[in-house]
């Protein structure tokens, strides 16, 4: 297992000095992809401009498939299955969808050290511990992207499953796109890609775990472990939804 736990020192750069609040949000229902790209867009845009404050925007969407830049068109495997979208953000193919919870994530790293490598970590870490709630230990591997589970089988070898997807993008230094968390989505529909390239390892989530987890729950654990990873949080509105 790859140890890519944060360090004291990278915890430190990655706090704002100011300590002032992040602001934490969440949409019900299903907001469409593009409104929010849009909506994220134009936030991190005020963001880096300070006309407005960090924000970490938690939201279901419809199904549908995004590619980021380093999406291969054979890994598109049902191209007519759900809506497919390209996207500025890191990775590969991913699927989002009902009963998934993603978290859209604007941060400004000029006043959290500008180190990349870090707020990666940071990420993972988050949802690590967010995870560790559930008494599911999340880990990361070498050469792949987001956070995994090891599911171990009497007489066959140990399986590991991606539990949640990381992929953000950066534009003068504030974050945008962000994580998500597969709490009780269809994991057929995961099927029409190959999820982030990975053609050897499959897909889990909580509930396939076995542990009868809310959509509030996953929100309350995502909530907990974030304000240890990036600190303090606050109430905000959504930007649609």
């Amino acid at each position: 297992m790859l140890d890519r736990s944060l360090n004291p020192a990278a915890t430190r750069r990655l706090l704002r000095a100011d300590a002032e609040p992040v602001g934490w949000a969440t949409s019900t229902g299903l907001v469409d992809y593009e409104t929010a790209v849009a909506a994220m867009e134009a936030r991190a845009a005020a963001i880096a401009e300070g006309r407005a404050g960090e924000l970490v925007w938690l939201l279901e969407h419809p199904p549908l498939y995004t590619a980021g830049v380093s999406a291969k068109p054979g890994d598109l495997l049902a191209p007519d299955l759900f809506p497919v979208f390209r996207t500025g953000r890191g990775g590969q193919f991913t699927y989002h969808g009902p009963g998934q919870r993603v978290a859209y994530v604007m941060l400004d790293l000029t006043r959290r050290g500008r180190d990349v490598r870090a707020f990666v970590a940071a990420l993972e870490a988050w949802v690590i511990g967010a995870l560790d709630r559930f008494n599911v230990e999340g880990q990361v591997r070498e050469g792949r992207v987001g956070v995994w589970v090891e599911r171990r089988t009497p007489g066959a070898p140990p399986r590991e499953d991606k539990i949640a997807a990381i992929g953000v993008k950066l534009r003068r230094w504030v974050s945008f796109h962000g994580i998500s968390l597969n709490v009780e989505p269809d994991l057929s529909h995961f099927s029409g890609i190959v999820p982030c390239g990975q053609t050897e390892h499959g897909v889990t989530s909580l509930v396939d775990l076995g542990l009868p987890v809310t959509m509030d729950e996953a929100d309350a654990a995502l909530k907990a472990s974030f304000a240890k990873v990036f600190g303090p949080i606050e109430a905000a509105e959504a930007p649609v939804g």
